[in-house]
């Protein structure tokens, strides 16, 4: 009998903690999928964040390190520049990269260090209960903008991708989502594309996927990936912002 799927090796059969709809499991198991294609689980060591997937060290099959909240970027530098035959990636969230993190993250992407980050971005604090992010929408309601996110008052929400596509340390950034199945298939490759690029030595590597958070957005499962096609997509375009590896120019 053929097989026509199974869990990736690198992604452990244990029950996870997040909630029901959270697409942080479409999107651990893409990160193992790309593990097990490039056969680099022996040597690879994942930095686990603080936020939602602050225990993603019971999930994967490789080593993990416990990061402080924000500085995955800097342990993973560390990590790489000690191990440099390592494949080394970050696991965060946009309150982890974008806010607690954000000096962390830019000055590890302007070095060009070799480590590939995975940028979870849904738009609100999740584990800490729902409060305005560095990604919520303008006029997005949350714990901490009951009236909706005032710009005025508030700045305007941070595009990771298109920032960091001006450092010249950046050999690839790619923005996905995983609301449907072509998206998911997308993501797989850009993910995929993220590690290979490191192997390669090509420099840094980013790879921010549109997620949903069913709880804190207040929505059903269906309702939420909806709402992410109709409100973060327009404000996050996907695509490709930076590409210098060898089959591409941009950037």
């Amino acid at each position: 009998m053929a097989v026509v799927y199974q869990r990736p090796h690198a992604l452990l059969d244990v029950p996870t903690h997040y909630c029901p709809g959270c697409t942080h499991g479409v999107i651990h198991k893409l990160v193992a999928q790309a593990i097990d294609e490039l056969g680099c689980e022996g040597r690879t060591i994942g930095i686990a964040p603080v936020g939602c997937s602050v225990m993603a060290y019971n999930y994967f099959g490789c080593d993990m390190i416990e990061a402080a909240h924000g500085r995955a970027p800097a342990i993973a530098t560390g990590v790489k520049r000690s191990l440099p035959d390592s494949v080394v990636f970050t696991y965060q969230g946009d309150g982890d990269l974008a806010a607690i993190g954000t000096a962390e993250t830019v000055h590890s992407a302007t070095r060009g260090e070799n480590i590939t980050v995975i940028f979870v971005n849904n738009a609100i604090y999740g584990m800490t209960g729902g409060q305005m992010a560095p990604t919520t929408l303008p006029g997005q309601v949350t714990q901490t903008t009951p009236t909706g996110r005032d710009v005025a008052y508030a700045g305007f929400p941070v595009r990771v991708c298109e920032m960091l596509s001006t450092l010249s340390g950046v050999a690839y950034a790619e923005r996905v989502a995983v609301d449907s199945v072509p998206n998911i298939r997308k993501a797989a490759a850009a993910i995929k594309k993220a590690f290979t690029c490191q192997i390669e030595k090509k420099g840094f590597s980013i790879v921010e996927i549109l997620s949903t958070c069913p709880t804190n957005w207040g929505l059903t499962p269906v309702e939420a990936l909806q709402w992410l096609r109709d409100n973060m997509m327009p404000y996050y375009p996907l695509g490709v912002y930076a590409d210098k590896t060898e089959k591409g120019v941009r950037g």
